[in-house]
């Protein structure tokens, strides 16, 4: 009874849009920056259901209606939910999402914002340099490393795993050790781990003294950020769609970095950061 009421929303008309995010910096700024455009754009008050959870958790949001929209990355939808192969080529890999998830689940998987939010494998910037390492594959000709990943990533078959395949010189000292996401970097500087596996939109990356080897061997798919929505909140709020096509392109890889690092960096709060990204970008 209460899902149904949850749905149908108040006084008898259509409930308000709920937009979603995963419980990560960047997927909260993400989620907000959506929900305060679709007020703008559509004159009504969005509902929030940020820090949901990880990647399955937010699917089963969306696919059962407890949320409308929510960001995502291509190679994730691929490999994670989809259960296909991870592929190099990002038009390829973006086609299929977009065909996949209209079929399976009646999503609309939107164009991307602009940006790639990868996996990044970072060492500190004075080993890059003694040991003059570009890539994972010098790291794997070079030497033994303690490695740090954010909890996803053991499990994810575009994770670990995928990085231990294309790489299989790639030498451990002992079992990864998972922590917190934000806690990655810390450990990284003091001298914790000495490899961890970050994202190429992490805020700290422009700051820190560190490097971000080059994927030679193409571990890890594209994972390009889109906004995907379910078919049914589209055409019960009919403007909705033109406004989030609205973002598309509108982000870029620097500017991710940007606003991670506003809100983990500066502690500002992350309404502020979105509401100041959307008055720059002229939304």
């Amino acid at each position: 009874m209460s899902a149904l009421l949850f749905l149908a929303g108040c006084g008898g008309g259509p409930r308000p849009v709920v937009v979603g995010s995963k419980n990560f910096t960047e997927q909260v700024i993400l989620g907000e920056i959506t929900a305060q455009l679709l007020e703008h754009r559509l004159h009504q008050s969005v509902r929030r259901r940020l820090d949901l959870g990880g990647t399955l958790l937010a699917q089963e949001a969306l696919t059962s209606g407890q949320i409308d929209v929510y960001p995502e990355y291509t190679g994730t939808a691929l490999t994670n939910v989809l259960k296909q192969p991870a592929l190099a080529d990002a038009a390829r890999t973006l086609a299929i999402v977009q065909s996949e998830y209209a079929r399976r689940f009646q999503l609309r998987w939107l164009n991307p914002l602009g940006f790639n939010d990868s996996f990044a494998m970072v060492i500190r910037g004075a080993d890059a340099r003694s040991h003059m390492l570009r890539t994972i594959t010098d790291a794997a000709r070079c030497c033994m490393w303690r490695l740090g990943v954010g909890y996803e990533f053991l499990g994810r078959p575009d994770g670990l795993q995928s990085l231990t395949t294309a790489y299989a010189a790639l030498r451990m000292e002992g079992s990864p050790r998972s922590m917190d996401l934000g806690l990655l970097y810390r450990a990284l500087q003091d001298k914790q781990v000495d490899l961890v596996a970050g994202n190429t939109t992490d805020g700290l990356l422009s700051k820190l003294d560190v490097v971000v080897l080059t994927d030679d061997s193409h571990a890890f798919p594209p994972y390009e950020a889109s906004l995907v929505a379910r078919e049914a909140a589209l055409k019960l709020h009919p403007q909705m769609e033109e406004a989030l096509a609205s973002l598309s392109g509108r982000i870029s890889d620097a500017t991710m970095r940007k606003l991670n690092y506003e809100v983990d960096g500066n502690h500002r709060g992350v309404a502020e950061v979105a509401a100041e990204f959307l008055k720059e970008a002229g939304l």
